[in-house]
């Protein structure tokens, strides 16, 4: 079983809260923990807000209790009410998830029959404590540079192995291929895009991610891959347009890792084209129909080499950080 960087930031901020908020004196010192536990998120960002919602959530709460515990009573039916009310504010204020956070808050100052104001500063220096370790210890987080690399690779390696059956498809009419790298690329891609986000929101003075334009390049080189496969279906058994698209998908598939740049595959594909445009024109409608699918698929190889080319990052520290940038 694998134990997650928040697993182990609650195990460490959860005790440091209650041991801080003990030696201050505070009541319901145990509180500082629970309020901990509430504000551990999966990234820095949602962490620095989650403490502001938190934060605003609980001082809407205190007022509330004030107001409703002086004057009506402390009842639980009065916790109720005031619950119904409290909680519509939170919606309009957008601060929501400190719902939950502000009913320990509200629980705290019900249990105390009478409110004063060495209470409300108690619980007041309760609510810093608990959300300042929280965000404190959410502080870190740790890289994933090396999962990024992890799905670049993985993903480069598939598309290798989708081109490379397209053009044993081509030239043999391979059927035996079942598709399963289309479906493990259109995961990685998944994968991939949640961890740029995440990363993201990690650092919060960046507003651009390295492997951002990267990610999204590869998506629309997969949507094209996917495109190409029912045109690929109707071409003919063998003809030498066909044998040349099938040898150019192979060198397509072998050029998917440093070292090569989409500019070279564009010329030959603008040879490739020449040659295509040079045929004898078709004379029934079969073979009408397979020119159509060759001249689309022509055009789908073109958009997926274009994306390549004009693929860059921001600036060369950001491609520095991708290292694979010179593959088709």
């Amino acid at each position: 079983m694998k134990i997650g960087s928040r697993t182990i930031k609650t195990a460490i901020g959860t005790p440091i809260a209650i041991s801080i908020a003990q030696l201050l004196g505070l009541t319901n010192f145990v509180s500082a923990g629970i309020l901990t536990i509430l504000c551990i998120q999966p990234s820095r960002k949602r962490s620095v807000l989650s403490a502001w919602h938190r934060f605003l959530a609980c001082v809407t709460a205190s007022i509330f209790a004030i107001i409703f515990f002086e004057l009506l009573g402390y009842n639980p039916i009065v916790v109720g009410v005031m619950l119904a009310c409290f909680i519509p504010v939170t919606v309009l204020l957008k601060v929501t998830p400190g719902i939950a956070t502000s009913s320990v808050i509200i629980l705290n100052l019900y249990s105390s029959a009478g409110i004063s104001l060495s209470f409300l500063t108690d619980q007041f220096l309760l609510i810093i404590v608990g959300i300042g370790t929280g965000l404190l210890v959410n502080l870190y987080m740790p890289s994933l540079e090396k999962n990024l690399n992890q799905k670049q690779e993985e993903l480069e390696h598939n598309f290798q192995a989708i081109l490379f059956e397209i053009a044993l498809y081509i030239r043999d009419k391979n059927d035996k291929w079942d598709g399963e790298e289309l479906t493990i690329c259109e995961n990685l891609l998944q994968e991939a895009e949640n961890l740029v986000s995440l990363d993201k929101e990690n650092h919060l003075l960046r507003s651009r991610h390295p492997y951002h334009d990267y990610f999204t390049m590869r998506r629309k080189q997969f949507d094209l891959l996917q495109k190409m496969l029912p045109l690929v279906s109707r071409l003919p058994n063998t003809d030498s347009i066909s044998i040349k698209i099938a040898d150019f998908f192979e060198k397509l598939s072998n050029a998917v890792h440093p070292g090569n740049t989409a500019i070279i595959y564009l010329d030959e594909l603008k040879r490739l084209r020449e040659n295509f445009n040079a045929e004898d024109l078709p004379e029934t409608r079969e073979e009408f129909e397979t020119r159509a699918n060759l001249f689309r698929l022509l055009h789908e190889i073109e958009d997926y080499l274009l994306l390549k080319k004009k693929f860059k990052s921001s600036d060369v520290s950001e491609r520095n950080k991708i290292k694979k940038t010179g593959t088709v």
